[in-house]
């Protein structure tokens, strides 16, 4: 089940990058950061209510809090970061190394949740990483 909403979530990062370069020209990145956040914000909501989940937030445990918020925070840092190099570069530059999160995500992933390497997923960290240098270059 998870397939389908990875590839939807391609999609609109795709789309978040395109619609981004576009809606940035003329506008502070960090002003169209806050604006692209209250309206993500806004979306997440109204889905906690439409879907009735609003009454679990009393049960989150602190450790979730806790890392739920250094999330957000890191969501928050690489938006206003991602937003600056999209405004000062090419959005064919700048999603690539954007992109680069998923071999930092892969290698965290083996650090610090100790998750397993396969040879698949080094090699495909290494084209990917191949492929963001020949596309930046």
């Amino acid at each position: 089940m998870w397939l389908p909403f990875a590839v939807c979530s391609a999609v609109f990062a795709a789309l978040t990058s395109i619609l981004a370069k576009i809606g940035i020209e003329g506008v502070n990145s960090n002003l169209a950061t806050a604006i692209r956040t209250f309206v993500v914000l806004a979306m997440a909501w109204l889905m906690v209510f439409v879907t009735h989940e609003q009454g679990g937030i009393t049960a989150i445990p602190k450790k979730s809090w806790i890392f739920l918020i250094l999330s957000g925070l890191a969501t928050g840092a690489s938006w206003l970061c991602y937003y600056r190099a999209l405004q000062t570069g090419d959005a064919s530059k700048v999603v690539p190394v954007d992109k680069m999160s998923v071999v930092i995500t892969l290698v965290l992933a083996f650090i610090f949740l100790h998750e397993k390497v396969s040879v698949k997923s080094l090699v495909g960290a290494l084209l990917l990483t191949a492929g963001t240098l020949v596309m930046v270059l």
